[in-house]
């Protein structure tokens, strides 16, 4: 597997430096080669090449079987694009994964959950990914600004057919379409026509829609009963941190962003200048996307010791919450490099 490694800003070169420790690990073990070629994106490209993304490295990335990609910001580009919009459109990265899972040892802060968001991610109200030229967030004058939220037939029913698979992957076989088509009647009434119509091509799945205000209520009052959520891209980016925070803490979040031909391991949140160089950053975020992109792999190439692999970053990552050996968001008392320990030194065994 050729792997491209983009450590990211902030405290994306500490977590990046545990994931790759954990990748080596577990190709190791389940004799995956992996191969990593290592570059930069985002404020060191900027100084170094006066662009956040290079138009070659994405030509690189493209031709890779993956990149892994460290939390990035996105308020210093001086009004270009940031890595993690560049990937997302260039590759055609339309589904966004974010798994959200209590553990034994770390109490879900609204009780026990175990579900998987599964967002669009190239179309809706982003600015950057809606328009083949031009922005859509327009100031039409100096007190009017317009938004404008683009949905169409084929992405909807293409995140939802992504959402479908993965459920009928996981034991509950349920989806959840989240919508807000009593007000949005024309956009969400279209991805909710599309997603229906994808449904009854899986007929062992069962289907509920909620409009998105009430899906709130929903999970914090019994997160329980989700198992697999499909949205647009706003409501999607908003209940996953919200999914993620209440497992424990959003530096758990995993977060995949896929595509037909191409995958990006990306930690759910940001780039934390804050706390960067200091080995306080929770790793497991981008340790845990570095394992959705190894099962990934493995279904595209199909390699079954990738997903192996993959379920073997999952449990070393619950055996280290469970025993203790967590950073202090999540209540424990060990720095980012010894957590890393933890975890390579779980897969070895």
């Amino acid at each position: 597997m050729q792997l491209v490694v983009l450590p990211g800003d902030g405290i994306g070169p500490e977590i990046a430096a545990v994931t790759e420790a954990v990748l080596g690990a577990v190709s190791q073990r389940f004799q995956l080669g992996i191969a990593t070629t290592h570059d930069i994106a985002g404020q060191a490209s900027i100084a170094r090449y006066g662009k956040a993304v290079r138009p070659e490295l994405v030509e690189q990335v493209r031709a890779a079987d993956g990149l892994l990609l460290g939390p990035t910001s996105t308020l210093d580009y001086a009004g270009e694009p940031g890595p993690s919009a560049v990937f997302r459109k260039a590759l055609d990265l339309f589904a966004n994964i974010r798994p959200a899972r209590t553990y034994p040892g770390l109490p879900g802060r609204l009780g026990t959950m175990d579900l998987v968001v599964v967002r669009e991610n190239t179309e809706g109200f982003y600015a950057d990914r809606n328009m083949a030229h031009g922005n859509a967030d327009i100031l039409v004058t100096e007190d009017v600004a317009i938004a404008i939220r683009k949905i169409t037939r084929q992405g909807s029913a293409r995140i939802a057919r992504a959402g479908f698979e993965l459920a009928m992957r996981r034991a509950r076989r349920h989806v959840t379409l989240v919508h807000k088509a009593n007000v949005l009647t024309t956009s969400d009434g279209l991805f909710l026509a599309a997603c229906r119509e994808v449904a009854r091509e899986f007929p062992e799945v069962t289907v509920e829609e909620i409009i998105v205000d009430a899906m709130v209520a929903h999970l914090v009052r019994n997160p329980a009963r989700f198992d697999v959520i499909v949205t647009t891209n706003m409501f999607g980016d908003i209940i996953s941190d919200l999914t993620a925070e209440m497992s424990g803490s959003l530096g758990m979040g995993g977060s995949l962003n896929a595509g037909a031909r191409h995958a990006m391991a990306q930690a759910a949140h940001g780039s934390a200048p804050d706390i960067a160089g200091r080995d306080l950053a929770n790793p497991m975020s981008l340790v845990l996307s570095a394992a959705q992109l190894l099962e990934w792999h493995g279904r595209a190439s199909g390699q079954p010791r990738f997903g192996e692999a993959a379920r073997a970053i999952e449990a070393a990552v619950a055996a280290c919450l469970e025993a203790g050996e967590r950073t202090h968001d999540v209540g424990g008392s060990q720095g980012t490099r010894e957590v890393g320990a933890a975890l390579v030194r779980r897969l070895a065994a």
